[in-house]
């Protein structure tokens, strides 16, 4: 007669599953994702942009040309200051063309935007990961009271109308650094999500016969919260923080579309978007190149997300 198992949905009873057949979790999520085409191809998307954000000061010094230098001689003052040239003015000098009016290298304010879009987000991303967890983990497993005043400030905090909140805030502080005011407003908004999940998980695992097991041998509770609960909770938590940072990017591009967010001359993709809308019939490349950064980068990243989302919480994959 064949037995059937189930399938192990925490990173623990994965450990467990790995050593019994030889590998370690982590390895065999690894050989899953290498399996699935399309998260490979996100993975590479991630990858490349990362490593622009990475170098952007020296691939702008490659392209000859720093996001805020102007180039009077590369638009045309009787057409309105457009580009010229074919395609937004794409030549030798200018890989990518230049902005209407301004003359400014595209290519160089793509890969510094780049670096400001990513950088807030995976800031932000920290914020919202860190609270959350240490949220999360609190309220499941010691319960009460604790419990209590936890989950009400997360529900307190999801019920705010976050955009029209963040739009607030970022119109009312000016002479601040924007960037870091952004990582801030965007960060406390976002970790209550991560937080229902986390402290979902801790509650399945507070009772489980290892986590007894610690209790009664004596260890401390931070023992057990980080060698046994945490443990437990690392595989949903790697996979909702992917697929927060698209999240986190769009949220940046939007309010930087909408003029509360990074200002010139700081170049940033939702940024360039805004001012691009004015030409995009007479100039589109001004207006799809950033655009199409912005969709490529939030999309890999949410096909990456749900890659891991089923590899490492398979049973939330199917909910």
């Amino acid at each position: 007669m064949t037995t059937v198992s189930a399938s192990p949905d925490t990173a623990k009873e994965r450990a467990e599953a790995g050593a019994a057949g030889g590998g370690s979790p982590w390895r065999l999520a690894l050989a899953e994702l290498r399996r699935r085409t399309s998260a490979l191809v996100a993975l590479a998307v991630v990858a490349l942009f990362a490593l622009i954000a990475v170098a952007a000061p020296l691939l702008s010094r490659l392209g000859g040309w720093r996001p805020d230098e102007f180039d009077a001689s590369a638009v045309d003052p009787y057409l309105g200051g457009l580009p010229v040239g074919p395609l937004g003015g794409i030549s030798a000098e200018h890989w990518l063309g230049v902005e209407p009016v301004t003359g400014r290298d595209l290519f160089a304010r793509v890969v510094h935007g780049a670096q400001v879009s990513l950088l807030i987000a995976f800031a932000a991303t920290a914020i919202v990961v860190v609270a959350g967890v240490a949220a999360g983990v609190a309220a499941g497993y010691f319960g009460g009271r604790t419990d209590t005043v936890l989950s009400r400030l997360m529900d307190l905090t999801m019920s705010f109308p976050s955009l029209i909140f963040m739009i607030a805030m970022m119109s009312v502080a000016r002479d601040v650094n924007r960037i870091l005011l952004m990582v801030l407003v965007i960060g406390l908004f976002g970790w209550p999500g991560i937080a229902r999940i986390v402290r979902g998980q801790t509650l399945s695992l507070r009772h489980r016969e290892y986590v007894d097991a610690a209790r009664v041998s004596g260890a401390s509770d931070w023992r057990i919260l980080t060698r046994e609960v945490l443990p437990g909770v690392a595989g949903p938590v790697i996979a909702y923080t992917t697929l927060i940072v698209p999240g986190m990017i769009a949220t940046e591009a939007a309010l930087s579309y909408l003029g509360v967010g990074v200002r010139p001359p700081t170049p940033s993709w939702g940024q360039m978007i805004a001012e691009s809308v004015a030409f995009y019939d007479t100039d589109p490349m001004y207006f799809a190149v950033p655009s199409v950064c912005l969709f490529l980068t939030v999309l890999a990243f949410t096909l990456l997300g749900d890659a891991l989302r089923d590899v490492f919480d398979p049973r939330g994959g199917r909910a």
